[in-house]
């Protein structure tokens, strides 16, 4: 008997078996599944970190709660092979994939049976009957594989990138944890449409879901775009002056520590971290070209010009609709504690929290970035300005809540120092020294 005949054999076994124990209907409804969750697919789209998503899995949870069997793993499992197969994806992405995607669906149709829940072709008819016999199981199956699927995304690609799982996860799933919210009674809708009005019917109601998906996408693209339009307009100012290349986004980078070490929600510590990218923005203007290509110290007109770039830099940002709450947090990034900084003079807690965070951020920056005239500082001497300014320049609780978090040390790791090596190079390119 060749190996053909076996497989063969065994696969019409357990064809035969699968048939017998699962509900009626359940065929029927693994083949109509399958096929949206084919044209969800088909319409994936890019996250920001190289990830992607796609309303397939509405679908794909659906199967799981109509056939919660091994036979809805097995065609997830081929259904995503296929997909890769289509997408022209690497062999080792594909087997990833496919690898996630069947532990992720095994895991959740395991907990949905160990927590009550039963296929909706055998559960009772009436939503409020349904719902009291399978609600809670079904819900604690989609968190448990939304959670799940995001976790192993993450962690694939801070490993593959160096980033921090948690900053992965921040960006990829943060902004669209309202949609995953909002898909968990969607799913639930889904399977109870078909199972209680038929394919038609659940057939139908997948045409507001692709509209659905469309609006998603736009929303991700919109903001993608915003940000690298941000980031373009940010790099043509820094253009202009080597030896601050990278300045506006290492800016961005700790203030978004230090915003994480003062313990603020994540929609402040995105905001702080979007000023600090714009808080340069100003230097735009062709005043600012001559005096930032200058190596050497800058006279007191000079000087005189370069405090106007905060409220220059407010006065560009407040024409762009978007972009108006960014305003206060730019024009005072240069207001000192004391009250000796420009352009108003302000102080104290009269500064908003995100300008003294930037303040911080910009002056650890400079301390250690290599300039013409002196070489990056260390940790140490970074440590000790902070604090023999703190009360003067700077907020003086910013000072001691940074020292004294976990964060501090993130600014001076390899990838930081790394790029300040980067920063020698293009000086000593820029100098002409080899």
């Amino acid at each position: 008997m060749t190996l053909t005949s076996v497989a063969a054999v065994v696969g019409a076994s357990l064809l035969v078996t699968t048939y017998s124990v699962l509900p009626d209907g359940a065929w029927t409804a693994l083949t109509l599944l399958t096929l949206l969750a084919i044209i969800g697919e088909a319409w994936a789209f890019l996250l920001p970190s190289s990830a992607t998503t796609s309303i397939a899995f509405i679908p794909y949870m659906a199967m799981t709660l109509v056939v919660p069997h091994w036979t809805t793993v097995a065609a997830i499992g081929m259904l995503k092979a296929a997909d890769c197969v289509r997408a022209r994806i690497s062999a080792t992405k594909t087997v990833f994939n496919v690898a996630q995607f069947v532990l992720v669906f095994s895991v959740t149709i395991l907990a949905y049976r160990f927590a009550g829940g039963i296929s909706f072709l055998e559960a009772p008819n009436g939503i409020a009957e349904l719902t009291r016999a399978c609600g809670l199981a079904a819900l604690c199956a989609y968190a448990l594989s939304v959670v799940l699927n995001y976790s192993l995304t993450s962690v694939v690609i801070a490993l593959s990138s160096g980033r921090r799982i948690t900053d992965v996860w921040r960006e990829n799933h943060g902004p669209s944890l309202g949609l995953d919210l909002i898909a968990a009674p969607v799913t639930f809708g889904f399977a109870y449409c078909y199972t209680n009005f038929g394919p038609i019917a659940a057939a139908l109601l997948w045409v507001p879901l692709v509209g659905f998906r469309h609006w998603a996408k736009t929303t991700v693209d919109l903001a993608q775009t915003n940000r690298e339009l941000l980031e373009l307009m940010i790099k043509s100012i820094e253009a202009r002056d080597p030896y601050t290349s990278g300045h506006s986004r290492r800016v961005s980078q700790y203030a978004t520590i230090i915003a994480r070490a003062l313990r603020l929600s994540e929609r402040e510590i995105e905001k702080i971290g979007t000023a600090a990218l714009l808080h340069d923005v100003g230097k735009i203007h062709e005043k600012y070209g001559p005096i930032l290509r200058k190596t050497e110290k800058l006279n007191l007109e000079e000087w005189a010009i370069m405090k106007e770039h905060p409220a220059d830099g407010a006065e560009l940002v407040a024409t762009m609709t978007r972009l108006t709450e960014f305003v206060p947090a730019i024009r005072h990034h240069h207001e000192r504690w004391g009250g000796a900084g420009y352009p108003d003079g302000i102080s104290g807690d009269s500064i908003p929290l995100a300008s003294r965070v930037i303040m911080v951020a910009d002056t650890i920056d400079a301390m250690t970035t290599v300039r013409p005239y002196r070489g990056a500082l260390t940790e140490a001497d970074v440590k000790a300005e902070l604090l023999k300014l703190r009360g003067e320049q700077f907020d003086p609780s910013i000072v001691d809540t940074l020292l004294a978090s976990t964060e501090w040390r993130q600014i001076f790791t390899p990838a930081h120092r790394s790029s300040q090596s980067r920063g020698l190079s293009l000086l000593r390119a820029a100098s002409g020294e080899r």
